[in-house]
């Protein structure tokens, strides 16, 4: 039995978290955290999420209750991601973070917290955008430089950062494989007369309305012909349904940085 305890308990990925573990018998929650103030500090966890009394009283400092747990679930932010990995590799606990929007400085500190805890970080922790992952480094590899690529995303309009995390891993992906530099290459808005496409450019454009969960397409557009990916979240239950797999899946591996890729034997060795 895997024992969790589930960070921003109250926001709509930590509900969902709880919500979805409630009935499984080989992982549990023991503690929810939420930040101080938030609403749902000190009541039960449960009965604020409509699904009945637990015993499990949320509080406001991970630090107070992850000696109950073995991993921890976190989709807060990445401010907020840092320090809970930190918390994580002091008490030797797992944890996996589905934060995005980390700057390169704290990737950097990421990995280096990671060689004190096993930690699974990915942008997005659905089963088929990792899949789609796969799928485009193949794809780019055998297409090569004679497609254009373009990728757009949209999602829901109170999402705060674009493009988002699982765009720009695509863009990084096939810009790894194609042999580019995304910092020069990427082109993340076109407007007036901007000339011709250069032929190292990776488009990258966002949408933001109502609410959308989650969409990516991904084009390689050559002449005479076109490919498009296409992955569409009509539920958040797959990014929780993920997360849960890869707690189960981190606990019994070593101290070090995984993804999403690792937990799904999909990284080539």
């Amino acid at each position: 039995m895997v024992k969790a305890v589930v960070t921003g308990a109250g926001g709509r990925m930590g509900g969902r978290i709880i919500s979805l573990i409630a009935p499984l018998s080989d992982i549990k929650v023991v503690a929810a955290v939420e930040v101080a103030r938030h609403p749902i500090v000190g009541r039960d966890v449960g009965q604020a999420l409509g699904l009945g009394q637990t015993g499990i009283l949320v509080c406001d400092k991970l630090a107070d209750c992850i000696e109950q747990a073995d991993v921890v679930i976190d989709f807060t932010n990445h401010e907020a991601s840092l320090r809970y990995l930190k918390i994580a590799g002091e008490n030797k606990r797992a944890i996996v973070i589905g934060s995005t929007g980390f700057t390169s400085e704290e990737m950097k500190e990421v990995k280096e917290l990671a060689k004190n805890a096993r930690c699974v970080l990915s942008p997005n922790m659905s089963v088929g955008v990792n899949v789609l992952w796969k799928v485009l480094e193949e794809c780019s590899g055998i297409l090569g430089d004679d497609y254009d690529v373009e990728i757009i995303e949209a999602h829901h309009h109170l999402k705060k950062d674009a493009p988002s995390g699982t765009a720009m891993y695509m863009a990084q992906i096939i810009a790894d494989k194609l042999g580019r530099d995304l910092e020069k290459d990427a082109v993340y808005t076109r407007r007036g007369m901007i000339g011709e496409r250069t032929k190292r450019e990776i488009g990258i454009q966002t949408i933001r309305a109502g609410d959308i969960v989650g969409e990516h397409t991904v084009i390689f557009g050559g002449v005479g012909e076109r490919l498009e990916f296409i992955h569409r979240a009509q539920s958040r239950d797959n990014f929780a349904k993920g997360a849960i797999r890869a707690a189960k899946w981190i606990v019994n591996q070593k101290n070090g940085l995984y993804d999403m890729q690792d937990v799904l034997g999909l990284r080539r060795r």
